[in-house]
C-alpha cells in the first residue's frame, strides 16, 4: 500500500485512526480466559467490530512474544484474520527493532514475509544499516522513531547539535527522508508532543506520521490534527487502551466500537475542516 492508496482509504472511511492491539492477557475480559486462544479471540472481536472505522491496526509485539510460542501463534492468527476480513487497513508491527547487517535482514524477513505485516516500527540509533534491509521490500513501510511521547524522550531526542542548530529528533527526520521516499518511510511523533508538530512538518511536510499517545496517554487529537495534518492527511493517529479496554464485560467489542466511532467522527470533522473530504 503506497501513500496515495492509504489516503484513498482515509477519505473513504473518513478516518485516520490506527487501533493499537496491545493485548494484555491480564486485562482482557475474564470470560475469554476459558477459551483455547483468548488473545486471538479478543483481537478478533475488536477487529470485527471496528474494521470499517479504522485505517490501521498496530499489534504491539511485546504483548505477544512475552507469551512464547503461543503468543506468536496468536499474533499470526490476528494478522491472518485482518487479511481475510479487509484489504483496507494497514497492518503495523510495533516492534521498534534496531540492529544491523544480517540481524536487521532477519527482522525484515520476520515481519514482512513470515507474518506479512505492511509496516514495522524501527529504532534508528544505529543508522542506515538498521533500516536498509526493510527498504528492500516493495510496498512495505519503515516507521522510524523520531519524537516519542514518553517522559524520558528528552534524555536524547532533544539534544542539540550546536553546529547544525538542530535537535537530534530533527536530524532523524532529515536523514530518514534521505534513506527512502514518502512511500517507504513514516515517522513516529508522539501526540503528547503536539506543539512540536509544527517543527516536524517544516522538516517533513509530505511524510506520513504515526502518532501514538491520544487517549489514555493524554494527547489531544484536535491539536494533532491542527498542527500535523497535510494535504493528504499525513497522519495515522493511534489509540490503544481507550478502545480495546473500553469494557471488560461480554459486550466489550460493542463498547470498543462506540469508542472507535467517537474518534472516527471527530476525525471526520477535522478532515472536512481541512478540505480533504
Amino acid at each position: 500500500m503506497n501513500k496515495k492508496e492509504l489516503f484513498e482509504i482515509i477519505k473513504k472511511k473518513k478516518s485516520f485512526l490506527c487501533i493499537g492491539l496491545d493485548t494484555d492477557i491480564n486485562k482482557i475480559p475474564n470470560h475469554l480466559l476459558k477459551l483455547d486462544d483468548p488473545i486471538f479471540e479478543f483481537n478478533k472481536q475488536i477487529i470485527d467490530a471496528t474494521h470499517d472505522l479504522a485505517v490501521a491496526y498496530k499489534p504491539n509485539i511485546a504483548f505477544y512474544e512475552s507469551l512464547g510460542p503461543k503468543g506468536w501463534e496468536s499474533l499470526q492468527k490476528t494478522v491472518d484474520h485482518i487479511r481475510s476480513t479487509t484489504n483496507e487497513v494497514l497492518i503495523i508491527a510495533d516492534a521498534k527493532r534496531g540492529d544491523i547487517g544480517n540481524t536487521s535482514a532477519m527482522y525484515a524477513k520476520t515481519f514482512f514475509e513470515t507474518f506479512d505485516f505492511d509496516a514495522v516500527t524501527l529504532a534508528p540509533y544505529m543508522g542506515l544499516d538498521t533500516v536498509s534491509p526493510f527498504l528492500e521490500y516493495e510496498g512495505k513501510w519503515s516507521i522510524v522513531l523520531a519524537l516519542t511521547s514518553n517522559k524520558s524522550a528528552a534524555d536524547f531526542q532533544y539534544l542539540t547539535d550546536k553546529e547544525k542548530n538542530e535537535a537530534l529528533y530533527e536530524t532523524v527526520l532529515k536523514t530518514g527522508q534521505i534513506w527512502g521516499n514518502t512511500d517507504q518511510i513514516m515517522f513516529v511523533v508522539g501526540a503528547t508532543k503536539a506543539e512540536a508538530l509544527t517543527a516536524v512538518r517544516k522538516i517533513a511536510p509530505d511524510s506520513f506520521l504515526l502518532v501514538p499517545g491520544v487517549g489514555a496517554q493524554g494527547g489531544s487529537l484536535e491539536e494533532v490534527a491542527k498542527y500535523g495534518m497535510n494535504d493528504h492527511c499525513g497522519l495515522l493517529v493511534n489509540s490503544s487502551r481507550g478502545i480495546i479496554y473500553a469494557s471488560k464485560d461480554e459486550g466489550f467489542a460493542e463498547e470498543s466500537r462506540k469508542s472507535t466511532l467517537e474518534l472516527q467522527q471527530e476525525m471526520e470533522t477535522y478532515l472536512k475542516n481541512s478540505g480533504l473530504l
